[in-house]
């Protein structure tokens, strides 16, 4: 069995990604070992990248969250999977037995998904070494910036091989995040008002799922203006730019466009400070706000208690409440079916060893997603 392949490994927090051939181990019991088709860079891969205090911070390191790849091996006691099988890494557990996977009230799994793993979930180690023997660091349980990868069951969802991989890659987190909060968190429904802080991706997503819905009005809130072009083709009807809302706040605002608030209202940014407007933004009686945002400054939250007794309500959402096993096979149908489109949020391409071209491309504004394929 082959064990050396090519990966781009981040040795220091912020540092341009290196191309080197490393070693992946077999996988182990409950494991399989993937390879990699194409991957894709998320806002999230960027904020850790950047971030060089521990206990985050662990380097050498392989990022990546966003891939699909086929089933190159497997690991004593996989009946799942089997050789060859298309399948979607995913950073959220769902091991599908504990009390959380089986409760339709929640998506986070109890037994494997409390806690940020720096390597495999199960022992705690890692399948990666570099030429020099020394361990490298897993991320998201997935580390899918590497020609092969080895991922632990609970994080792998099976999916149609008719599925474009590019495609199936955009499942595997943002897009998927997005829609799940729009159908499954917030239950958008036709003729509701929708407001969007944030059209990156997830936004972007959010947007396009309100608008399968029936929304009759899509509020996209963003600095760069250029954006609400772009949200156009995925349903935004208005936008809003805080820099020139002048001195009205961005929730004034929001209120007078939609008679008293929004009926929905989505953070994807992670900012406490916009999480609070969001809130700010909803109507009385029912207005509901879904945080999307991954908050990582450790600012606290503020908000109206007086709101909160009107009626509105506030909520988080963690991969759109989505469980990765089952929902992300039904949204794979969904697109071929033709009843979810996502040909849209792909903006670039590049190979392996231009990996660093799609970190420029996001922290520029010029990206949704850049999808970055392998030279097997």
């Amino acid at each position: 069995m082959q064990r050396f392949f090519f990966s781009a490994i981040c040795r220091k927090a912020g540092e341009p990604l290196v191309i080197e051939e490393i070693e992946v181990d077999p996988p182990k019991a409950w494991e399989v070992r993937i390879k990699i088709l194409c991957t894709s860079l998320c806002h999230s891969d960027v904020t850790m990248w950047k971030i060089d205090s521990v206990p985050v911070a662990k380097f050498p390191r392989i990022f990546g969250h966003e891939a699909v790849g086929i089933v190159e091996s497997l690991g004593e006691h996989v009946e799942e999977f089997k050789e060859g099988d298309l399948v979607v890494p995913v950073f959220l557990a769902n091991c599908g037995e504990c009390i959380d996977c089986k409760s339709t009230k929640s998506n986070i799994c109890s037994k494997f998904g409390n806690q940020l793993i720096n390597n495999m979930p199960r022992d705690g180690t890692s399948r990666f070494r570099d030429v020099k023997g020394e361990s490298v660091y897993h991320f998201f349980c997935v580390s899918s910036f590497s020609e092969y990868t080895v991922v632990d069951v609970t994080h792998v969802v099976k999916i149609n091989h008719e599925l474009p991989v590019d495609k199936a890659c955009l499942l595997s987190c943002g897009v998927s995040t997005g829609v799940g909060a729009a159908w499954k968190v917030a239950n958008v429904e036709e003729g509701s008002t929708v407001a969007i802080f944030g059209l990156g991706a997830v936004g972007l997503a959010v947007a396009m799922a309100a608008k399968q819905r029936g929304a009759s009005k899509i509020i996209g809130v963003d600095l760069n203006h250029a954006k609400f072009e772009i949200g156009k083709s995925f349903g935004v009807t208005d936008f809003v730019n805080p820099s020139t809302c002048k001195e009205k706040s961005v929730s004034e605002v929001i209120k007078e466009m939609t008679n008293g608030g929004a009926d929905y209202c989505f953070e994807c940014i992670g900012l406490a400070s916009l999480m609070a407007e969001a809130h700010n933004s909803s109507r009385d009686g029912w207005g509901k706000t879904v945080i999307i945002g991954v908050e990582m400054h450790g600012s606290p939250l503020t908000l109206s208690p007086y709101h909160i007794m009107r009626g509105r309500t506030i909520t988080g959402s963690l991969f759109g409440g989505l469980k990765p096993k089952t929902d992300l096979p039904f949204l794979a149908k969904k697109y071929l079916d033709k009843e979810l489109s996502l040909d849209g949020f792909i903006s670039h391409e590049v190979d392996l060893e231009d990996i660093n071209k799609a970190f420029e491309y996001l922290q520029e504004g010029k990206s949704l997603r850049c999808i970055i394929r392998m030279n097997h």
